[in-house]
Parts: structure tokens; C-alpha cells; sequence
């Protein structure tokens, strides 16, 4: 553990013109509420960080040497819908600790006061979001999914109007980058064309340094931002979580999971499930997510096309397709335990979740309890779930013909499904009682929920009322963009 950090803003010394420099605004009464013990230790940050007047920098009110505070400027397409210029509006990215190994990691502090780019917004976060953001984020990253990572969550007295006045709050976001596609497409837009090489410079040069010397570097780098892409959705589709907002704005050029707002893990199985009570027409539906994000590829592509050939980027594009169903086939064969690959799988898929469909269950407890699965045994805990049973049972013979030709044993075959089909994960019941509690100052329901979502596969006997299915009332929860 170091009591010494280095901070560097590379992005502010290299990228002049596509930033404001601005420092935060501090907020009313402002005091660290909870912070990430493991991303701390990850970080190099010992206790000290989080006690006595060091606690001021995580409401950026101390910059630490090195740091030059800024915020970004992009645009984006919103709900399909070009909007024109977006930018950082209640964020600052404060600069990039680098640590000991050479890997530097941005730290960005979100609800950080009004900038040139909060349009209409206050420039704040509410307690609520804050809060909600830090566990979707843990709980992502202890999935192993690429996410941004949130480290601190700062509470105070400071009054924000949201639907109904909240407490303002801040949130201390770490990440590799926060470019997103729409930084591509803002100067592209302004037909600034050098400007767009120069940032695909940047970030092939901070994270794909290989790539460098290539003569196709540009059209090489895009076909791997398709692939990350694609198995990021991937990952997202197989743990049944739906982003909420995905505008081109909301897009890491990483492949990352970036800007939690309305999300939701899903409850019952639902292929249509819209967890963002704003987006009246559905468009970024459960279902849709694929789609969408290879639409978003098509937006970065275009504003690449001055620089990379248009049969590179359709190259390119063309590899969606195929690294998203690889990536999904493996996450769900995983899933339902198949140790090889058999043509019937799909259809067996498709009959479950069909199934689950129609009769509204739970769909990470399906998959969770399909994990007992006993090849000799016709009896399971899941025919319990299903009101349906003949249709179930005959599935469910089917299922079992399956294990067997694959030859494994019931005990290798579980701890692969166990691994692969998480006993907790976020609830959106779960998080509005944590937030609850953190509105009177009470953490204790967020560390303990914290906790569980660190060991998202693992049993954990002490916990078990945090993994079961949602109550009814929580699975109507309304989330919007404000959330």
C-alpha cells in the first residue's frame, strides 16, 4: 500500500481543444459515505485515503499533484436521434493515477457541479444514483464483465431537485478510459477530420500500442473495437442485464460498460423488458440490445469513414455478428452445462426459455437451480416453477439426453454451471432498500449487499435472503434517466 500516488492527465497534455479545464464544485455539507475496500487495495490506496482531511478529495474539493481537472467534450446519437453536442455535464475527469505495474487508471468524478456542457442539467448526481451506479458496476465487474468500477460514493446536505428534492452526491468513478463513440462523432460532425485521426491516435497509442507500426492500424483497431463490442453485449445478454440508455454518448470505445442509469437485471424472464421508464418505445429493450449496439457500431463507423476505407469498416462491421453468437453460444452452453458443442443446442435454448416465457419466471434463479441437475434423477427443484409441468418434463428429458451424451460427471458438469450461473445478483428491490437506509446515513445494508455481489457464484448460506426472487412490488420499481 503506497501513501504516495503519481498522477499524470495525459488526456488534457495531448488532447488540447477537446476538453474545458474546470475544477469541481464542491457540494454542501459534503462527507464520504462508503468506499470499495477491494478497488482501494487494487489501487494502492491504504485506509489513510479515507480518513481525516484526505476524505475532502473524494468530493473534489483537495486535487492531488498531478491531477488537471477537465471536462470532455462529445456529442452523440440519443434514442436514435442525433442531439449534437453532449459533452461531460455534471462529470470531471480529475486525471490518471499511475500505478507501479505502468497501468494507468482515469479517475473521474461524477456530479461534480455545473460545466460548460450540462445544458439544461444542474451538473449534480443524487444519492440515489450514485448509489445505484457503485453496485451495478461491483456487481458487473464480480461477474466479469468489463465495467467502469466505482470506488467512493460522498453524501451531504447539498439540495438537488430531481422529481422531488434529493441529497446531491458524488461518485468516484475509476476506469482505463471515458472515450466513448461519442467523441468520434462530435468531430465529425464538425468536420474536423484531423481531429479524429489525432484521437484515434490517442487511444490506440494508451491501449493498443501494438497496433502502432501497423499500416492497417485504423482499420485493425476498429475490428477489434466491433469485436469487444459484440462480446460485451454478449456477456450483458447471458446475465439477463439491460443498460437502459444505450446512445452513442454511453459507449466505451474499450468495449466497457459505461454510464449507469436505469438499468435493470431482469426479474422474470421478459425479452422485451424495458428498464427505463423514459424510453417510451421501447428501443432499448432487453431484446434489442444486440441490434442496438451494432447500430452504434455503424455511427462510429461513419465517423471513421475519413479515415478508414469503407470496405475496411464494413469489414469490420461484418465481425459483429460472428464474435457476438460465438461469445453467447459459449456463455450459454456454459450455462446449461454442455461441455461440447452439439447442433440441437440452440432449439434446446430456445424451448427453456420459451417456457420461462410464458410462465414469468425468474430468470436467474431458473438457471441457478438447473445447475442441480442430477443426470439420472427426472426430479429437479424446477419442476416446482413451472405450472406447466408435462411441457416442462418433456424438456426436461430432452435436457437430461444431453448431458449424457456429453459424458461428464454430474460433479464436474455443477461446479462449471455454478461458475457460470450467479446465485446473486442486483435486484433493483435490493438497491432501493440499500438506498434507503444510505439516505440516513446507514451503510450497513450497502456493505452487506456489496459483499454478496463480490462473491456473486459462491453460496454464501449468511445471505441467502438476498438471493431469492424478487416480491412482486419490486419488480415494478419505476427507474428513469434520472435514476
Amino acid at each position: 500500500m503506497s501513501r504516495h500516488l503519481q498522477f499524470d492527465n495525459h488526456y488534457h497534455r495531448q488532447l488540447p481543444g477537446f476538453y474545458t479545464e474546470l475544477q469541481p464544485t464542491p457540494l454542501q455539507g459534503a462527507r464520504l459515505l462508503y468506499h470499495s475496500a477491494p478497488l482501494a487495495r487494487d489501487l494502492s490506496l491504504d485506509q489513510h485515503w479515507f480518513e481525516g482531511d484526505n476524505q475532502r478529495i473524494w468530493s473534489g474539493e483537495i486535487s492531488l499533484p498531478g491531477m488537471a481537472p477537465l471536462a470532455q467534450v462529445y456529442s452523440g446519437h440519443q434514442f436514435g436521434v442525433w442531439a449534437g453536442q453532449l459533452g461531460d455535464g455534471r462529470g470531471i475527469l480529475l486525471g490518471q493515477q499511475r500505478r507501479e505495474d505502468g497501468y494507468t487508471y482515469d479517475w473521474h468524478l461524477k456530479g461534480a457541479g455545473l460545466t460548460p456542457y450540462s445544458r439544461m442539467g444542474d451538473g449534480r448526481a443524487v444519492l440515489r444514483s450514485v448509489v445505484r451506479e457503485f453496485l451495478a458496476s461491483e456487481a458487473l465487474h464480480h461477474l466479469g464483465i468489463p465495467t467502469t468500477r466505482a470506488l467512493t460514493i460522498v453524501t451531504s446536505d447539498h439540495p438537488v431537485q430531481r422529481e422531488q428534492e434529493e441529497r446531491g452526491a458524488m461518485l468516484l468513478r475509476v476506469a482505463e478510459s471515458h472515450v466513448r463513440f461519442g467523441h468520434f462523432e462530435h468531430f465529425y460532425y464538425r468536420r474536423e477530420p484531423e481531429r479524429v485521426r489525432q484521437l484515434a491516435d490517442y487511444v490506440i497509442a494508451h491501449h493498443w500500442p501494438h497496433l502502432q507500426t501497423d499500416v492497417d492500424k485504423y482499420a485493425v483497431w476498429f475490428g477489434e473495437v466491433v469485436v469487444r463490442t459484440a462480446q460485451l453485449i454478449a456477456q450483458w445478454q447471458a446475465v439477463g442485464f439491460a443498460h437502459g440508455v444505450m446512445n452513442t454518448d454511453n459507449m466505451s470505445i474499450l468495449g466497457m460498460t459505461l454510464d449507469y442509469g436505469p438499468f435493470g437485471f431482469m426479474d422474470d424472464y421478459q425479452p422485451g423488458y424495458v428498464c427505463n421508464h423514459s424510453d417510451h418505445q421501447g428501443r432499448y429493450a432487453f431484446d434489442n440490445q444486440p441490434a442496438v449496439a451494432l447500430w452504434n457500431l455503424q455511427r462510429l463507423a461513419q465517423s471513421l469513414s475519413e479515415l478508414i476505407p469503407v470496405a475496411q469498416l464494413q469489414q469490420g462491421l461484418a465481425g459483429y455478428e460472428p464474435a457476438l453468437m460465438q461469445r453467447f453460444g459459449e456463455l450459454m452452453r456454459a450455462k446449461l452445462g454442455f461441455m461440447t458443442a452439439d447442433s440441437q443446442d440452440n432449439a434446446l435454448l430456445v424451448e427453456l426459455l420459451q417456457l420461462m416465457h410464458k410462465e414469468s419466471a425468474d430468470y436467474s434463479s431458473v438457471f441457478r437451480l438447473l445447475s442441480e441437475t442430477e443426470q439420472q434423477s427426472a426430479l429437479t427443484p424446477l419442476q416446482d416453477v413451472f405450472i406447466d409441468r408435462p411441457a416442462f418434463d418433456v424438456w426436461f428429458s430432452a435436457y437430461r439426453r444431453r448431458l449424457a451424451a456429453d459424458g461428464c460427471d454430474d460433479d464436474r458438469r455443477q461446479r462449471v454451471m455454478r461458475q457460470a450461473n450467479p446465485r446473486f445478483t442486483l435486484r433493483n428491490y435490493l438497491a432501493q432498500q440499500v438506498i434507503e437506509h444510505a439516505e440516513r446515513d446507514d451503510v450497513a445494508p450497502l456493505q452487506r449487499l456489496h459483499q454478496a455481489l463480490m462473491h456473486p457464484y459462491d453460496e454464501q448460506p449468511d445471505a441467502s435472503d438476498l438471493a431469492v426472487p424478487s416480491p412482486d412490488w419490486g419488480k415494478h420499481l419505476v427507474i428513469s434517466c434520472s435514476s
